[in-house]
């Protein structure tokens, strides 16, 4: 499938199976990750076959069961971390649609494992993913109106609406999609709105916009 298919069929998914991830796969996915923290400036790490991560209560309480895989969105401090880990970290999760893994984003619902992944000097760990084949492909939620998180109009040229349905599909904390996009003679404004995790959500709804109104037609402001 192509990213924007991905798009489309990905859903959080918190219940996962114990059938292992092919070393095939890891190793494209790990490829993907390293392209990735080269693009970024970012650290992050595969982290395989690892349960104590989710085995705790909080995880419990978020409802995870059989997460045992995960990648950690790690990077150097600095005010547009949670931007890049957000816009990066879902470059990965399509990929490992792509792949026919399942994710979720994951906040705060998960226990840090000595040893499990490695934090430099001046880095932060910001969130994790879970990742494998999950039980269900999770469900689809309910989204706010184009209108509502952009100013698209009837004038506005295809490539901006086909960007703004792309970032509608976008998972916000919460689900929650506190973003607005702004289009102005080729330019595009992307702002976070208040609240915790917003501004790495607005880098997924970036990289969401980028592929679906296609990079060549616009610039950011």
């Amino acid at each position: 499938m192509d990213f924007l298919e991905a798009m489309k069929k990905r859903h959080s998914v918190r219940q996962y199976t114990d059938n292992p991830i092919e070393a095939e796969l890891l190793s494209l996915l790990q490829a993907e990750i390293e392209d990735c923290n080269r693009e970024g400036n970012l650290h992050i790490q595969l982290v395989t076959d690892e349960p104590k991560a989710f085995a705790g209560s909080m995880a419990h309480y978020g409802k995870f069961s059989g997460v045992k895989n995960y990648i950690a969105l790690i990077g150097k401090k600095s005010k547009d971390l949670d931007e890049r880990c957000g816009y990066y970290g879902e470059r990965i999760v399509l990929k490992a649609q792509q792949l026919g893994l399942n994710t979720c984003w994951v906040a705060l619902t998960y226990s840090k494992t000595p040893g499990a992944f490695k934090i430099d000097a001046g880095e932060k760990l910001a969130v994790v993913i879970a990742l494998g084949y999950g039980k269900t492909q999770g469900v689809e939620h309910r989204s706010k109106s184009a209108e509502t998180v952009s100013n698209i109009s009837s004038d506005s040229p295809e490539w901006f609406k086909s960007g703004i349905d792309a970032a509608l599909l976008a998972p916000t904390a919460m689900n929650q999609q506190k973003f607005y996009l702004s289009h102005s003679n080729g330019n595009v404004t992307a702002k976070s709105g208040l609240g915790f995790y917003t501004k790495m959500d607005l880098g997924i709804v970036k990289y969401h916009f980028e592929l679906g109104a296609g990079k060549d037609n616009f610039q950011w402001t």
